[in-house]
């Protein structure tokens, strides 16, 4: 039997970089061991130089992706799978989503594994944890979500990008319409609009903060009694959306 400090420091060996034969070695614990473990411990912390991507941009992005429509599932053996739905609606979006992991970890192979009305955009890595430290057991709206300093470093040198990620996930462009009189005549008019709706009150208070630091206007739309529902509507700021971010496709 081993305590859990051991245990630890068995994984945090393999957590960088080394391989189970190694680290078996070292500490003469078996492998079947160590593998027990990295199921039934969480990753403890990672080295700072396996906290950062390597293309920042992209990893906005892929950040903006990952909060809307992502999540992370451990493997058996140990590492993690990352996974993006995006609708086969938008074959443009299922791109973009592989490209930027592609771009965010050059080494990593990229799967699509197709389901019902959507395609699951997958990569596996040990490295994921510590790309993507909000995740945890649950639901992303039943608990917090913060971004680490570096991670805001990042969404603040590459606001738009993130803003693209997350409306690409949990967002879209509509065109409304409504009617006036004019000159006795009922007219229709036609403006667009951006809608972005989720449940979590951190991830859409992220949205809202990097809106207005590129001077975004955006207000709220609730359904029912649930504020869900980011809007952004006056004409300016639906012109700064079509430059940076535009309709999916």
């Amino acid at each position: 039997m081993y305590d859990l400090e051991t245990r630890k420091r068995a994984l945090a060996l393999v957590s960088h970089g080394r391989s189970l034969n190694s680290v078996s070695k070292q500490t003469g614990i078996s492998r079947a061991a160590i593998r027990q473990w990295q199921v039934r411990i969480e990753p403890i912390s990672r080295t700072t130089e396996c906290s950062r991507p390597d293309d920042l941009a992209a990893y906005s992005y892929l950040l903006g992706l990952y909060l809307g429509d992502g999540c992370l599932s451990r493997q058996p053996r140990g590492g993690y799978v990352l996974r993006i739905a995006c609708a086969d609606a938008w074959p443009g979006l299922i791109a973009a989503c592989r490209d930027a992991i592609l771009r965010v970890r050059p080494t990593n192979s990229v799967c699509l594994v197709r389901k019902q009305g959507c395609v699951m955009v997958t990569s596996s890595s040990r490295h994921w944890p510590c790309l993507f430290p909000q995740h945890g057991p649950g639901r992303k709206h039943h608990r917090r979500i913060v971004l680490e300093p570096w991670q805001q470093a990042i969404v603040d040198a590459h606001p738009w990008e993130f803003i693209r990620g997350l409306i690409h996930s949990d967002g879209c462009r509509i065109t409304n319409w409504t009617t006036r009189m004019v000159g006795g005549e009922r007219k229709r008019y036609e403006y667009p609009r951006y809608f972005f709706t989720n449940k979590s009150d951190d991830i859409r208070k992220l949205f809202t903060d990097t809106l207005a630091k590129v001077g975004v206007e955006w207000s709220v739309l609730a359904r029912g009694s649930d504020p869900f529902n980011v809007s952004v509507a006056r004409r300016a700021s639906v012109a700064l959306m079509d430059a940076h971010v535009g309709p999916k496709y």
